[in-house]
């Protein structure tokens, strides 16, 4: 109890805070880079992004009332095994994994260069 007669109360520090997985701007640009080209071929219209605990989403639809074509994942906690970064279709199976965005995001590219090329 304080002189003045108020009491002051303290809250413990919390230790582990919960923290949330987000994306790094040096990421973002070759994933909005992507989509911006697809979206100009015109096989994507919209785009949402889910930041939770444990995973960032950035996901690309046809039209947005559909499921996304697809997902790209990072996650933190698969770093030091097969990779933070996963490549998703649209029934969710993975297309992709690894270590390196740019090597993830390949067969997307691939894709795009054969629409064009085609």
């Amino acid at each position: 109890m304080r002189s003045d007669g108020s009491n002051i109360a303290t809250f413990p520090l919390r230790r582990h805070s919960q923290t949330q997985v987000g994306f790094e701007r040096r990421e973002l640009e070759p994933i909005l880079n992507l989509y911006g080209r697809m979206v100009a071929a015109g096989h994507w219209r919209d785009y949402a992004m889910d930041m939770g605990r444990d995973v960032a989403i950035f996901a690309a639809f046809r039209r947005a009332s559909e499921r996304p074509q697809m997902r790209i994942e990072k996650r933190p906690v698969d770093r030091n095994r097969q990779g933070m970064w996963t490549l998703r279709g649209e029934q969710g199976q993975i297309l992709k994994r690894g270590h390196d965005l740019a090597g993830v995001l390949a067969p997307v590219e691939r894709k795009l260069l054969k629409l064009v090329s085609d």
